[in-house]
């Protein structure tokens, strides 16, 4: 798997006559990279503070003092 700070390496900045960045591009493949890392801190989230039911057993567990 490719690293954020890799795929932040591989972006190109398009500029302008005066040399000021206007634009950043990126490969298709660093781009799908960066989806799927998104998708993974999201996910991640989901999973600790999300409202789904690992989190509710999380929460519950603390409460008991399982946790």
């Amino acid at each position: 798997m490719t690293s954020i700070k890799e795929i932040l390496k591989s972006v190109q900045f398009v500029v302008d006559a005066n040399g000021k960045k206007k634009a950043a591009q990126l490969s298709i493949s660093a781009w799908e990279a960066l989806l799927d890392w998104i998708e993974d801190r999201e996910d991640e989230q989901i999973f600790l503070h999300g409202d789904g039911a690992i989190a509710k057993m999380r929460r519950q567990s603390r409460k008991s003092g399982l946790a």
